[in-house]
């Protein structure tokens, strides 16, 4: 966008001062020589090649920029620029200037998905195509239960053979309700997924215009009213409403649940949720039992052009929670595959390396990550004597961590030091924070780093996310979704070593 705006501004800057000096373009003439109307024609095609070839240069040099860049307004402070080569237009003639801006409004509307029609339109429908059938769902809960439900939505596209279109990111308790939200192509690197992935993929500022208020209506099934008995209503999402989508919700037959007998699972299973992308299972299960849209009162069956879940963080193949193991399917063909954005990675290597003492540019050493959750886990201690004796003690992690250590340097010949050690937690306690510092293991502290303040309220969250999936090592927190997706990274990313601690009485972790 820098791109675009500097070449707006072009046209009213003052070019450099003219000096009497031959042409870059033009052979040296003697000014007292009349040109004939050959030579004339020549030097005109000449002239004419020249502007054209530094046009066509900016132009494949922008086009580049488009393709490998998301064109959003959004940019990281402190981070390289894609545009650092403004300086290569400085000298522009108008006519070159004309042909870039008038080549640059031709790419901007050119580019777009080809899963959909053009760009982002008012309504949704106007956008999708008739020979493509697409699928959506919506967040629920914390972000990084929200990264497991859109890999499980993607996972779901994929065996269904339908396009995902994923929304962006809305913000939860844990970084205040009022925040903004942030695209999902913000935090992964969506090009480089449906490259390696094979799979096709939209987020849903690509089909429908973000500043559009059009409210539409859209029929969508409620996975959540099927699979457990505390709520008789769909689970609730703020992602409809920031789309301006009136949802009509279906309950889905009992038998999508993959415990029926079992009032304590909520899980449903991949399959028996692809039955509903298919018109024969779709009509047997239309009853007429349709809970009117909130704002029109809409009364419709579930869209079959655009198939809709309400909430799709519980569901697996043999068991609704499958991250843990190396057979889970959304894991290991959707989630694997899932990298950070370009932006991300480098924020990353710059927080490594300062909380090792490191300058910026420094190579990123090898390095071993902690997460331990405590906060609200707090609540789960029904099995302990005394609130202390909840959580793990750092000593038990400290024995992770040298386990860690010493399978990195039997596996990979790497001696990594404790002062390459990085904990990240959510703990507030600093007589806590002052023991992590007597074991010699560093902190990336998001508060003194003002990191919310220069980025967003979302990047403590997911910078903490990146750090502990490029480190060689990592010892997480049971029962953490933070900690399981990390331990994963690190598996198949890094080829690295894991543990982790268990918690929740006394001597949780003693063995």
């Amino acid at each position: 966008m820098r791109l675009l705006s500097h070449l707006r501004t072009l046209s009213s800057t003052p070019l450099l001062p003219h000096k009497e000096e031959p042409s870059t373009l033009l052979p040296s003439l003697p000014p007292t020589r009349v040109i004939s109307y050959r030579l004339r024609r020549r030097h005109i095609a000449l002239l004419f090649i020249g502007t054209v070839s530094l046009g066509l240069t900016a132009i494949q040099l922008v086009t580049s920029v488009f393709s490998t860049a998301q064109v959003d307004e959004y940019r990281y402070q402190n981070l390289p620029s894609p545009l650092a080569a403004d300086e290569a237009f400085v000298n522009i003639t108008s006519i070159q200037r004309t042909i870039i801006e008038e080549s640059l409004s031709k790419i901007a509307v050119a580019r777009h998905s080809p899963w959909v029609l053009g760009p982002p339109t008012r309504r949704f429908r106007e956008n999708l195509r008739s020979d493509k059938k697409y699928v959506t769902s919506w967040y629920g809960a914390g972000w990084n239960n929200d990264v497991i439900t859109m890999m499980n939505l993607i996972y779901l596209a994929k065996i269904t053979e339908r396009i995902p279109i994923i929304p962006t990111f809305t913000p939860s308790w844990h970084i205040g309700g009022d925040a903004p939200g942030i695209a999902f192509g913000e935090i992964f690197d969506v090009p480089r997924f449906i490259e390696e992935a094979g799979v096709e993929l939209l987020e849903w500022k690509d089909v429908k215009d973000p500043r559009s208020e059009e409210v539409e209506e859209l029929g969508c099934w409620s996975v959540w009213q099927a699979v457990q008995k505390e709520e008789d209503r769909p689970r609730d999402s703020d992602a409809p409403k920031w789309l301006d989508l009136d949802i009509a919700y279906t309950k889905a037959p009992e038998w999508i649940k993959m415990l029926p007998d079992n009032e304590h699972d909520k899980g449903a299973s991949f399959w028996s949720l692809a039955r509903l992308a298919y018109p024969h299972d779709r009509h047997l299960n239309l009853r007429g039992d349709v809970r009117p849209s909130p704002l029109h009162g809409a009364v419709i069956n579930p869209d079959d052009h655009l198939l809709c879940y309400d909430y799709l963080y519980y569901v697996g193949s043999h068991q609704w929670f499958e991250y843990e193991y190396e057979y889970g399917p959304a894991w290991r063909y959707v989630g694997r595959y899932l990298r950070w954005t370009e932006g991300i990675e480098t924020l990353a290597a710059q927080y490594v390396n300062h909380a090792l003492g490191l300058t910026a540019g420094h190579p990123v050493p090898p390095y071993i990550t902690v997460h331990v959750r405590h906060g609200d886990f707090g609540e789960w201690c029904w099995d302990a004597e005394r609130p202390e004796d909840c959580f793990a003690p750092l000593s038990a992690v400290a024995r992770r961590v040298q386990e860690v250590h010493d399978e990195i340097l039997e596996g990979h010949g790497i001696d990594i030091p404790m002062k390459h050690v990085i904990m990240t937690s959510d703990e507030t306690d600093e007589a806590w924070w002052d023991e992590v510092a007597s074991y010699g293991w560093k902190r990336i502290n998001h508060t003194g780093q003002r990191t919310t303040e220069r980025y967003t309220r979302w990047h403590p969250l997911v910078i903490d996310s990146a750090i502990q999936s490029n480190g060689l090592g990592f010892v997480g927190t049971d029962r953490s979704t933070f900690s399981v997706l990390s331990r994963r990274r690190v598996l198949d990313w890094q080829g690295g070593s894991t543990r982790t601690v268990l918690w929740g009485k006394k001597g949780a972790d003693d063995h």
